[in-house]
């Protein structure tokens, strides 16, 4: 067993993440061979994502569609869990051996792109269609006016409920949209009345997502335009402080979500609800087996503020270092654009952001509900956050993970917000 201390291994977690960007330098300027494609040259493309076995199946489902159309292009697949996922990635970058093609993230832009590691799409606008995307989304991909990555879907945060726990036991479901404190009542209310068997939900202070909609509720952002915090100390406390009293004997211990993992409590059936992007039914009504998932609207720290706003960081994007650039562009173009994408995805991987994906899409069933759920959310939509900050994804993970030991009480609010910070500085300054 590593005997390495729980934050030293979190330092050492993040300052790899943080050298992909110094390590990938020495290589960026190598490129990749593409040029002299020809339609029926016979191609093998690797092409990678995060996500579940439901993600996985369309994916694989996706891949056949397309190789009805491009019979002479492979694409071999594979897949993990979202930490193993960025992982991976890094220990690829410093070697130069990217995916051709890979399921991208915006919180990455700066990272990968400042450093060579992204191919350019407007290089191969021959086999790139961005006609059919929003202008504001396709800025989400964009960096100093090159477009690195393109939108697969957005979403927004919500609730989750599992209507069929709520329904076996005669609980009222959460109306969503209250008070933290009210949605906190509520999940007290679940746990009480299954006896403990199911929990109202997971401590929603481990989630930074949750963190951040509350500083826009006042106004703010987890950071500002040039790149700083956008929060002080004392406001990280008090957000973890206000979870204490649920992780007590409210929500799922962290003990029995370690023991699941990477299941979460509600796909495990632990909870009865669950904060996440809006785009997460799908998985959810897999890993449950529920016959019956609604979605509502997560709780404010303000009323009638604009808290949420469309998130469109699932992404698509294709390595510098491809072998095959513009073979990687036809497959990157059917996973964005095509209508089979819409048909065998729906709303998984977030609302459509391309028009000729969503005509592919048959709203109903689970995708109806995200469709008829961002529609009853669009008040509450405000302006995107400020671009995500190189390292972003170190932080966001180091807050989740923060969380966690807050959950299993091996360290206290005081030293958590100690250790965000002093690690938030090495991220931001690097």
């Amino acid at each position: 067993m590593n005997a390495m201390k729980p934050h030293l291994r979190r330092t050492a977690s993040i300052a790899a993440g943080i050298g992909v960007a110094s390590i990938a330098l020495a290589g960026c300027s190598a490129g990749g061979g593409g040029g002299d494609y020809e339609p029926g040259d016979e191609v093998e493309l690797t092409f990678t994502w995060w996500g579940n076995d439901d993600r996985a199946q369309r994916y694989q489902s996706l891949i056949d569609a397309f190789n009805e159309d491009h019979p002479n292009i492979t694409v071999n697949g594979s897949f993990s869990d979202f930490p193993s996922y960025w992982e991976k990635r890094q220990t690829e970058a410093a070697g130069g051996g990217l995916p051709d093609v890979w399921q991208f993230s915006d919180t990455y832009l700066r990272q990968y792109a400042q450093n060579g590691l992204l191919a350019d799409l407007g290089e191969y606008g021959e086999y790139v269609d961005t006609d059919a995307i929003d202008e504001g989304l396709l800025g989400t991909g964009q960096l100093e006016g090159a477009q690195y990555s393109l939108p697969i879907g957005y979403s927004t945060w919500s609730v989750f409920l599992n209507d069929d726990i709520l329904a076996e036991h005669g609980i009222d479901p959460y109306e969503g949209g209250t008070s933290y404190e009210e949605y906190s009542e509520w999940m007290a209310g679940v746990t009480d009345a299954t006896g403990g068997d199911v929990y109202g939900g997971t401590d929603y202070t481990q989630r930074i997502q949750n963190f951040e909609m509350v500083l826009r509720a006042e106004g703010g952002n987890l950071f500002t335009e040039d790149g700083e915090l956008g929060f002080t100390e004392e406001e990280l406390a008090e957000f973890w402080e206000s979870g204490a009293a649920d992780r007590e004997s409210v929500v799922v211990s962290q003990q029995a979500l370690e023991e699941i993992s990477p299941v979460s409590g509600f796909g495990a059936n632990l909870t009865a609800s669950e904060a996440s992007w809006s785009n997460f039914i799908a998985s959810y009504l897999g890993d449950s087996g529920a016959e019956s998932i609604s979605i509502v609207a997560p709780p404010t720290a303000s009323e009638g503020s604009q808290d949420l706003y469309r998130q469109a960081g699932l992404q698509m994007a294709v390595s510098e270092s491809s072998d095959h650039p513009e073979a990687a562009a036809i497959f990157l173009d059917f996973v964005v654009n095509s209508p089979e994408a819409g048909e065998i995805f729906g709303t998984s991987v977030g609302f459509p952001a391309s028009e000729t994906k969503l005509a592919g899409t048959t709203l109903e069933g689970p995708d109806q509900q995200v469709a008829d759920f961002l529609a009853s959310v669009e008040d509450r939509i405000g302006d995107a956050p400020p671009a995500p900050v190189v390292g972003y994804g170190s932080l966001e993970q180091e807050f989740w993970d923060l969380g966690k030991e807050l959950g299993l009480g091996t360290t206290t609010v005081d030293d958590a917000v100690a250790l965000l910070f002093s690690e938030a500085d090495v991220i931001l300054q690097d």
